[in-house]
């Protein structure tokens, strides 16, 4: 591997077919009868000279010195030679087999199975041939080049390693090792921390019967206030209102965090980054995403692109191979084992990302071209203890419904606005299930997803924080698309609330392990982001219900006083009143900031959308009981004003 020198330029290769020291000057006049130097190469290209002209070697060389990266990646990212033809030739050169895996090769892998997603991360893993053993290693990074400075040095040992495409090495992996793969995205964290995923682990009829009963019974207490006592009840569901409506005032008021120093750093200096996005029935899709991927400000020589689909998923795999994405877009197939959910594709997946960091997004997700370098910015200016980013969200087709347009307000408020906050007070931070951004060794070291929780990005920010890292928001923007119609809404609210229903349960099971974990304000910042989103949502018509009943028993007697000197009645509108005023301030605020005040008029609606989000919250409740890792599909690129629809048209 080529070193620097004191002055930080890299010194020329010093292969086979370099110059000697003495013999690197030109003359300073042109003597004809001088034969011209040799270009500097890098060695992994040797076995292209002559098919490859010499000064798209020495530009390929180049580009690798300033990325760090291998000069063959170069040549196939700019679709000068294909992946397999390249090892092919570098085969023939070094004397080494192309690794043939077959079938019959599953046998002759010596790996156990617990050593199948290291094997997937670094690249290689060992077969049995005849006699002997030998590596076989995926074309990556800088593999070639490491191959290529064995031969030189130790050629008594380049005859243990057999090569082969990242493709037949990933297929070879998930075909001999899917279903341990899968058996591992699923069960991996309720195995190594079975209190921190939301995995059900009730198996008999008994504990079936056990859990049905809690639920219901948290259904009951909320629902019938004689159980508690009228007053107590009141008094109960009124605090947890204010409380609530508090928090989200004082994320308001909470100053920002310092924005980081915009840098641009040198392509040498940025790392590999991983890009994972979980795909089901998204074939119409698949191009204005792609399309975003190939709008980053990145250099795609250092993009590792995973596109992770479902095995019943064909549809959309066809999609992808339409398009004839370019070298650094691999997609991988999750088997059908375990939960059928985003966060078990995306666990799935992680063992065969190669970048020291990892975002997150969604289908329909237009991201800023800037948004990877404005996130390295952030990790770096906040210190290492930060594991993880978050862009904000912004709703694209926000003036097609007032259905939209109450989202986009909701949005505006919770990414622009309430996620600052909580940033800023080094609070929890409730993950939105897009354009996070994680250093990769802590999100392996953390268990990455629980593939049981459908809500596995608040789980996930709450998890992270109790394992003594942060999370912070940045300022980029990716552009989404929101359900336009109230079936396809509340599909998606019911599966958001039924796994905030799950991270409550998860992370309150155990109060005293939670406050031992965070502390104490972060773990009652936690009761009060996961519970009382819930409750409130849970208890909002049964207040209404109260406030009208109560309204009239006064219109029955005709006692105004008596109405207005009711104990409970007050109680009640206070509950209701500070709701209101919280969510039409955050949504206010939101707006402001993203200069949409224009659809400021929405929020006139949050009692009709409050309830809306009842109906979705005690839908949830049922699911629950019922089918609790039940991931409820929302159909993407169905709104013509969207972002995704118009890229799409155009592609």
């Amino acid at each position: 591997m080529a070193l620097l020198d004191h002055g930080g330029e890299p010194e020329p290769f010093v292969g086979g077919n370099a110059l000697a020291p003495e013999r690197r000057r030109r003359p300073l006049e042109h003597d004809p009868r001088r034969p011209e130097p040799v270009p500097q190469i890098a060695p992994e290209l040797d076995c292209l000279r002559g098919l490859v002209p010499s000064l798209t070697l020495q530009a390929a060389t180049n580009r690798s010195r300033r990325l760090g990266i291998g000069a063959d990646r170069v040549l196939i990212d700019w679709g000068i030679i294909e992946e397999a033809a390249y090892l092919g030739r570098l085969a023939g050169h070094l004397d080494i087999p192309i690794a043939r895996l077959h079938h019959a090769d599953r046998h002759r892998c010596l790996l156990p199975p617990e050593q199948f997603a290291q094997a997937a991360t670094l690249g290689m893993f060992q077969i049995r041939r005849d006699d002997s053993v030998r590596f076989v290693v995926a074309s990556r990074c800088l593999s070639a080049r490491m191959l290529c400075e064995i031969a030189v040095a130790r050629p008594d040992l380049i005859a243990g390693f057999e090569l082969a495409t990242a493709e037949d090495f990933n297929r070879f992996l998930t075909d001999h090792a899917g279903d341990a793969l899968a058996r591992e995205a699923a069960e991996g964290l309720s195995r190594r921390w079975p209190g921190l995923s939301a995995a059900s682990r009730a198996q008999t009829r008994w504990q079936k019967f056990w859990r049905a009963a809690i639920i219901l019974g948290i259904a009951g207490i909320i629902a019938i206030p004689s159980l508690l006592g009228e007053a107590i009840w009141s008094g109960v569901l009124t605090a947890t209102f204010v409380v609530f409506a508090g928090f989200r005032f004082l994320g308001c008021l909470v100053p920002r965090l310092p924005a980081p120093r915009r840098r641009h750093l040198p392509d040498a200096e940025l790392p590999i980054y991983t890009v994972m996005i979980a795909l089901y029935r998204e074939a119409t899709s698949v191009a204005p995403l792609l399309q975003a991927i190939a709008d980053l400000d990145y250099p795609r020589e250092k993009l590792d692109v995973i596109l992770v689909t479902e095995a019943e998923d064909e549809s959309t795999r066809q999609a992808i191979a339409r398009l004839q994405p370019m070298p650094h877009v691999q997609v991988i197939t999750v088997p059908a084992i375990g939960p059928q959910t985003k966060p078990k594709a995306l666990n799935y997946a992680l063992p065969f990302a190669r970048g020291s960091f990892v975002a997150v997004f969604d289908a329909e997700d237009r991201m800023e071209p800037r948004q990877l370098r404005a996130a390295l910015d952030a990790f770096d200016h906040h210190g290492p203890d930060i594991a993880c980013v978050q862009a904000s969200l912004m709703i694209d087709n926000a003036s097609e419904s007032v259905l939209s347009r109450m989202f986009a307000a909701e949005y505006a408020g919770q990414f622009d606005v309430l996620l600052h906050g909580l940033s800023a007070l080094h609070l929890p931070l409730p993950l939105g299930g897009s354009s996070n951004h994680f250093r990769t060794d802590v999100l392996r070291h953390v268990g990455g997803w629980d593939a049981w929780n459908v809500t596995e990005d608040a789980d996930l920010g709450i998890r992270l924080a109790r394992f003594g890292y942060r999370c912070v928001t940045f300022a980029s923007t990716t552009y989404e698309e929101a359900p336009v119609h109230v079936s396809a809404w509340l599909r998606q609210r019911s599966r958001w609330m039924k796994g905030w229903m799950q991270t409550t349960a998860v992370h309150l099971r155990s109060p005293w392990r939670l406050w031992r974990d965070v502390g104490t304000v972060r773990a009652l910042g936690v009761a009060v982001i996961a519970g009382s989103n819930v409750l409130t949502a849970l208890a909002y018509p049964l207040l209404l219900v109260e406030i009208a009943l109560f309204a009239g028993r006064a219109g029955v007697t005709g006692s105004l006083s008596g109405f207005l000197v009711d104990m409970l009645m007050p109680l009640h509108l206070t509950a209701i009143s500070a709701g209101y005023f919280a969510t039409v301030t955050v949504g206010l605020m939101g707006l402001a900031r993203r200069r949409q005040m224009r659809h400021a008029w929405i929020l006139l609606l949050a009692p009709l959308y409050w309830g809306l989000l009842s109906i979705a919250a005690w839908r949830a409740l049922w699911q629950l009981l019922r089918e609790p890792h039940r991931w409820e599909k929302t159909q993407h690129a169905v709104s013509p004003r969207s972002k995704a629809v118009r890229m799409g048209l155009r592609s």
